[in-house]
């Protein structure tokens, strides 16, 4: 290929741009033009950086491959993308691996050959190094939005050894969390869905850890440095530390065995740091030894669920009042304007559209006191059941201590369950809350339906509201804007509903003593918790607040409508009523316009008929 085109292709490229042509001719003079036919890898995870790659002609994928073999695309780069760049800062290995998706042509430059420009030219390769450093540094912002845990960003390369049931491993010296944690993570690969997601989560985990390590303390089984150090731990993480160190996925097996042993791994270790030693030196603070001491997963784990539900349905509720709060708003607005009601899609009587919006404010509110009804049923407990219910290994007195001190942390008026063994197995509490979510979803997709078909339009649909333009609507017709706020409310409202099913499942599927699909329960309430109050808060924001009313056009439908002749009824008497609709049926007049042709009212007492406060209270006005 002529040096001239290869020179007109790096000015495009992001690396080279600004140099000048003798700059690019050096260049040039250390790269070299490589064919890659489609399939063919260009560099491999885990190996040697070597080389710079920009895409003359072609095109190429970025994949990772997870511990089982599985490929995940990150990213395709065509021409002028480059890859590799790295390689001409050191010699460490790829963290991902890139092939070509169909034959293409690469500009290849050596991390040698780079240095023999470095030698040549120290001004020209510096200039490079600088873009280089702008581009990774963009990349890696980009890459921390993602990554699971921010510090595998940062690990300092130093290890730790621990040991459990199945052997040693080496633990990134950084993470608070230890070998059980990170089996867990390599085997529960699963949703990308980790505990940091939902702080309530991880805040109730302490808070069940603390109010155990005070209650073992008081019987004498902790000392008081090391219940002290638990306890200033799980303070910490209450107040919002560490949480990036919860890095199990929700959906996980086990029965919640690895979210247990997540946060027992990390109340250790930042303990042991509290007392003076290394994360990992376990005979002074023990993940099981004394954390979890007089607990088991089956007791500690639904217990910090049904206080994580408590706190995050205060939440969701607040949201609600504010949705709440700007439909009644809108129904004071909307209370002068008439507009036809509609059953079964057809015309039927006159109506308000401030009644409209009162009654979505009213049917709304009805769901606090659902919501807040379903989540007392979470204040009863099974703290000190341990495995199965029978309290094996816990102190006879711990149950009574721990919910003395759970109702001191949490501030809730939480009580023991009158049967460990019964309490252990039943996860009703969730099925009847999971109902109540989504009840509430169900409402919320059913006035979005209903806002849609009211802005529908805006000529031929029926155009009685107006929505806020949030995006333009399509990629074809010009003009067009969809109403995307219910739009994502209903498909909320779907992924609500197939979680209750989800919870439902689980709940039936739970077997003899234990649940073990707790886990998948507590993913999907908390994903419907979260989506709901984002999409609450997106409804109000972005469409509830600023909904128009078209009163003209509300006005003429009620002029123009069958229905109308029901409103008069009782004034004009049936059978004039029946004659007046046939007619407007026949014709296709309105009945204002018929009753005013045939002097059955005067203009003043039909209108007078119409106004919203008679049409509200018919029988006063005859």
């Amino acid at each position: 290929m002529e040096k001239k085109l290869i020179i007109e292709f790096l000015k495009r490229v992001e690396l080279f741009k600004d140099l000048t042509d003798e700059q690019l001719n050096q260049i040039i003079d250390k790269v070299s033009l490589e064919n890659f036919p489609a399939g063919k890898n260009i560099f491999t995870e885990n190996n040697i950086r070597k080389n710079l790659f920009v895409i003359l002609d072609g095109e190429a994928e970025l994949y990772k491959k997870s511990p089982y073999g599985a490929e995940r695309r990150l990213a395709i780069f065509g021409k002028f993308d480059f890859l590799g760049e790295g390689a001409l800062l050191d010699d460490s290995p790829h963290s991902t691996s890139a092939r070509t998706t169909v034959d293409s042509t690469i500009l290849v430059l050596s991390r040698e050959k780079f240095n023999e420009l470095t030698k040549e030219n120290n001004e020209l390769a510096i200039k490079i190094l600088g873009k280089i450093a702008r581009v990774i540094s963009r990349r890696m912002s980009s890459a921390n939005t993602r990554v699971v845990n921010l510090a595998a960003q940062y690990q300092s390369g130093r290890t730790r050894k621990e040991h459990d049931l199945l052997g040693d491993r080496d633990v990134p010296e950084e993470f608070y969390y230890g070998i059980q944690t990170l089996r867990a993570i390599e085997n529960f690969n699963i949703s990308g869905v980790t505990l940091n997601f939902y702080p309530h989560l991880i805040e109730a985990l302490a808070m069940v850890k603390l109010a155990a390590a005070k209650a073992n303390y008081e019987l004498g089984l902790l000392s008081k440095p090391t219940a002290d150090a638990i306890v200033q731990a799980c303070t910490e993480i209450m107040n919002g530390k560490l949480h990036t160190h919860f890095s199990v996925d929700m959906i996980q097996g086990g029965a919640g065995t690895s979210t247990n042993m997540n946060a027992n791994e990390v109340i250790a270790n930042r303990a042991l740091e509290i007392l003076g030693y290394q994360k990992g030196e376990y005979k002074y603070c023990h993940p099981n030894n004394h954390v979890n001491l007089s607990q088991s997963t089956n007791d500690a784990y639904p217990t910090s669920i049904k206080i994580a539900l408590i706190n995050a349905n205060k939440k969701l509720v607040e949201v609600l009042k504010e949705l709440i709060s700007s439909f009644e708003h809108k129904a004071k607005e909307f209370s002068h304007i008439i507009k036809m009601g509609r059953t079964q899609l057809q015309d039927a009587v006159p109506m308000t559209l401030g009644q409209e919006f009162e009654a979505y404010a009213v049917t709304l509110k009805e769901e606090i006191q659902r919501l807040e009804q379903n989540a007392k049923l979470f204040l009863e407990v099974n703290m000190g059941a341990t495995a199965i219910g029978t309290g094996i290994n816990a102190h006879p007195q711990y149950s009574e201590k721990v919910i003395k001190h759970l109702r001191e942390v949490t501030g809730l008026d939480i009580v023991l369950a009158e049967n460990l063994v019964e309490a252990t197995q039943d996860t009703g509490a969730f099925v009847m809350y999971s109902s109540a979510v989504k009840r509430l979803a169900v409402k919320l997709s059913k006035i979005s339906n209903d806002l849609r078909l009211l802005s529908s339009g805006p000529r031929a649909g029926l155009n009685e509201i107006n929505l806020p333009p949030m995006q333009p609507g399509s990629s074809i017709m010009p003009g067009k804007v969809n109403p995307v706020i219910p739009e994502v409310v209903n498909q909320i409202a779907f992924k609500v509903i197939g979680n209750d099913l989800t919870v439902t499942l689980a709940a039936e599927a739970g077997q003899l003593e234990l649940n073990v699909f707790e886990p998948v329960i507590v993913q999907s309430l908390f994903e419907s918790i979260e989506m709901l109050k984002n999409g609450m808060m997106t409804l109000k924001l972005k469409c509830i607040d600023g909904i128009t009313a078209n009163e003209k056009r509300c006005r003429d439908y009620v002029e123009n409508s069958i229905g109308l002749v029901t409103a008069l009824n009782p004034v004009l008497g049936y059978e004039t009523s029946t004659q007046l609709a046939k007619e407007a049926l026949e014709t296709g007049k309105g009945i204002y316009e018929l009753v005013l042709e045939k002097n059955l009212l005067s203009k003043e007492k039909l209108d007078e008929l119409l106004k919203p406060e008679n049409m509200i209270n018919p029988n006063l006005v005859r």
